[in-house]
């Protein structure tokens, strides 16, 4: 039983941290869907694949057809977050883009994002604290730009290893077919597109 509820306090700090991140990547006001799509648009940033051998249509496919499932999973969050204003009938919401604002929302993302941003923004020799770092960044005009180079910079190497691994365990050939048939459908999703 505690296993299950440690599980689920872990999941719940996940799903609300992945929220704090797509607020800080979306303008003012946006819609469910917009929210959505950059919620699940976090896991591949900085994913080299995403760049060659992936439906660039990936995200928008995840996300369309389980819009309902996406309400389920973060409307209680969205409630209960007093820094946006969640228009359910319209499936709009509003944000708090104050540099207070953006500084809570920094503030709540998780710490491994946080360091990476501080690692960003704060030049060799300053050592600035991972506060002061953030409170700068909450009044930069380029705050969502620093946050999706933060969150590549986690994803990437994550990307590279798991490439990698796939390598070695399904071998050279079946590597090669599979990446090949990746680059025709991402082609494919790309001549769909236009």
């Amino acid at each position: 039983m505690n296993e299950n509820a440690t599980l689920r306090a872990a999941l719940d700090k996940n799903l609300k941290s992945a929220v704090n991140a797509a607020f800080l990547l979306l303008p003012e006001s946006f819609s469910e869907e917009e929210l959505f799509i950059e919620i699940a648009r976090l896991s591949y940033s900085g994913d080299f694949r995403m760049v060659v051998g992936e439906d660039k249509t990936k995200v928008l496919n995840i996300v369309k057809p389980n819009i309902v499932h996406f309400r389920e999973l973060y409307g209680t969050i969205l409630q209960e977050n007093p820094q946006v204003v969640h228009k359910i009938q319209q499936g709009r919401l509003e944000l708090d883009k104050s540099p207070e604002g953006q500084f809570t929302q920094l503030m709540a993302l998780p710490k491994t994002l946080q360091q990476q941003i501080n690692h960003i923004m704060d030049p060799p020799g300053k050592n600035r604290d991972v506060e002061e770092t953030l409170f700068q960044l909450a009044n930069d005009p380029d705050c969502s730009e620093v946050v999706r180079l933060g969150l590549s910079a986690i994803v990437r190497p994550s990307s590279v290893r798991q490439s990698t691994k796939g390598i070695f365990t399904a071998g050279m050939k079946k590597s090669v077919i599979y990446s090949s048939l990746k680059l025709h459908k991402m082609w494919r999703g790309w001549l769909r597109k236009t």
